[in-house]
């Protein structure tokens, strides 16, 4: 496989559907990688995944330089995208391309920030400063307090109007694609036929150029809540919990560590 870089990721448009997904550590990066997932996002869903929030507004920026250097570490060919969480680009514009700038050097290539057409000018310097970027309109996680929670978006024809406005906004502001999340699929398909750019759904439905799932959901390791939108392709967290379980019997009865020289099974 070809490294996929921004300029190959927008060529897709039209020629190739892209199914990608989060990872936030070397080992599922590697494995996705591998699999010959198009694009990896570092993504603030962490927060849930990983760190035990419950929603995506605690995570540091630290602990996103963190998981991004991990992850680029462990990809050869995928996209690396960088979210930049809640308050690494709303307060002011030179601390934004600082964060952004330190993505880049931890090993993304690229940063995903959400806002339509209130970010663009943020977009336009970055762009400008060589820092790729793939907006996010619609549902947007890091205003769940505005929303009073997680709440599709879009859902009248003047909210339609608006995302789609924001979305038109983040192309031309240069943006090289656009996440468009838990909006009505109708939405969707009238604003992927409108942008040139790539277009990538979560809970958006099928007509988008690309989709995400975040990691945990997919591989069945969340037990707790899964969107409606999610298919699960594994199970893992049963089968994590029956090896886990196996071996702390094992050890209780006294079978492992087997005795010197034994055959390994």
């Amino acid at each position: 496989m070809k490294k996929w870089t921004v300029a190959a990721f927008r060529a897709a448009k039209g020629t190739q559907k892209l199914g990608c997904c989060t990872a936030y550590d070397s080992c599922f990066a590697r494995l996705a990688d591998e699999a010959g997932v198009p694009c990896i996002l570092v993504g603030d869903s962490m927060g849930m995944m990983t760190l035990g929030h419950a929603t995506t507004l605690p995570v540091k920026m630290e602990e996103t330089l963190s998981a991004t250097a991990a992850v680029a570490r462990a990809v050869k060919d995928a996209l690396v995208v960088a979210d930049m969480p809640f308050g690494s680009y709303q307060c002011g514009d030179d601390l934004a391309m600082a964060n952004a700038v330190a993505c880049l050097k931890a090993g993304a290539d690229a940063v995903k920030l959400e806002g339509g057409a209130t970010v663009c000018g943020l977009i336009r310097r970055m762009t400008a400063a060589g820092i790729p970027v793939l907006a996010h309109v619609g549902m947007m996680p890091q205003s769940v307090n505005v929303y009073g929670g997680f709440r599709k978006q879009g859902k009248t024809r003047e909210a339609a109007e608006q995302v789609l406005a924001d979305a038109k906004a983040v192309e031309e502001a240069g943006a090289f694609a656009v996440t468009l999340e838990c909006v009505p699929a109708e939405l969707a398909a009238e604003i992927t036929a409108a942008l040139r750019i790539v277009t990538v759904g979560i809970g958006a439905g099928p007509v988008c150029d690309a989709q995400w799932l975040v990691m945990h959901d997919l591989l069945g390791l969340n037990e707790g809540h899964v969107p409606s939108f999610v298919r699960q392709y594994a199970h893992l967290a049963s089968e994590a919990k029956r090896a886990f379980a196996a071996y702390v019997a094992e050890v209780a009865a006294g079978t492992f560590p087997p005795a010197e020289g034994a055959a390994r099974t």
